[in-house]
């Protein structure tokens, strides 16, 4: 008689029973850390403010979802510093073992450059295509402005600095430069229609030459994902686990990225404070993570609120004056 062999649906975890784990999560850590730690499917949102142990809870998460079958490749930890992700996948090695150094961790640009690379073709570019910092950016705009002989003593042009600036902050707020040139640049409103030249000048410069900027790199991310589905669904089924540290200070951009990227299964992990955002100034919104339960309605929230960092007087200080500054 033939013998017929049951197989495992691919990509189906072998999962590993928690008795038979190497380290104790439940007794090394607290309630609400080991709630984020165990916590798998769905989108979550963690609450961490200061002290509370936000990045032991990231790094014993790593550890917790490759003890428990995942393949390191199949998890992502998106951070603000490419330096914050070595430190965390490093600290998890050491809890565990070098499987979680495995695991994909950078920040959103250098991840966007790793994928970009590979499916530039996609998107008009060639793979070999050019980074510019922000002084070789500024520097062909200053080119630009310099032929379309708008640097002139008789007109105050904005110098390069402030128009990479606008340009920037359109991309990464995904607002107009028409728009912003009126909230936020309003003595540069009438000469409005030589920015907004120079602006597409310099986009079409940037194509023709094989160069992105930093804002490109998410910008062609968001591209590559919205307009071509089979790469879009290749990536998601790849990253079948994401982490997002500091989420407040994401861009719409790059909350767009993690959209698109967790589309297929919504495995999706933030981590951030709401009562903070540093990076404002290159189109961070605290709207990201406010908003994220209304981005994914059947998102799990939780919050560390154990300080190990601060007493419960500096704490309670610290907290009245945030609470006049709401009002």
């Amino acid at each position: 008689m033939k013998k017929y062999t049951i197989k495992k649906p691919a990509g189906e975890l072998h999962l590993v029973h928690p008795q038979r784990f190497q380290i104790d999560y439940k007794n090394e850590l607290n309630p609400a850390q080991y709630d984020a730690v165990t916590s798998l499917n769905g989108p979550h949102l963690v609450i961490a403010g200061a002290g509370t142990g936000k990045t032991r809870t990231i790094v014993y998460r790593v550890a917790y979802l490759v003890e428990l079958g995942v393949k390191p490749e199949h998890i992502l930890l998106l951070t603000f510093t490419r330096k914050a992700a070595q430190e965390m996948l490093r600290r998890a090695a050491i809890l565990l073992d070098y499987r979680c150094e495995k695991v994909s961790g950078g920040t959103f640009h250098s991840f966007a450059n790793n994928i970009l690379r590979k499916h530039a073709l996609l998107i008009g570019y060639d793979r070999s295509y050019t980074i510019l910092d922000q002084g070789d950016a500024e520097d062909v705009i200053n080119l630009i402005r310099t032929r379309m002989k708008l640097d002139t003593k008789e007109r105050r042009f904005p110098k390069k600095e402030t128009l990479y600036d606008l340009y920037s902050r359109s991309v990464n707020t995904l607002t107009s430069v028409e728009k912003l040139l009126n909230t936020d640049y309003p003595h540069y409103v009438e000469l409005e229609e030589d920015i907004g030249k120079v602006h597409s000048t310099y986009t079409q410069y940037k194509k023709e030459h094989n160069l992105m900027d930093y804002d490109d790199l998410l910008l062609n991310m968001v591209k590559l994902l919205s307009e071509h589905q089979p790469v879009r669904t290749e990536l998601s089924e790849r990253y079948k686990y994401i982490m997002v540290d500091e989420y407040q200070d994401t861009n719409k951009l790059q909350a767009e990225i993690v959209r698109l990227l967790a589309f297929k299964h919504q495995n999706i992990m933030v981590v951030g404070d709401d009562s903070q955002s540093i990076y404002s100034f290159r189109g961070a919104t605290i709207r990201n993570i406010l908003e994220f339960p209304e981005e994914f309605p059947d998102c799990t929230i939780i919050k560390l609120q154990e300080n190990y960092r601060s007493t419960q007087a500096i704490l309670n200080v610290a907290n009245e004056i945030l609470k006049r500054a709401l009002y």
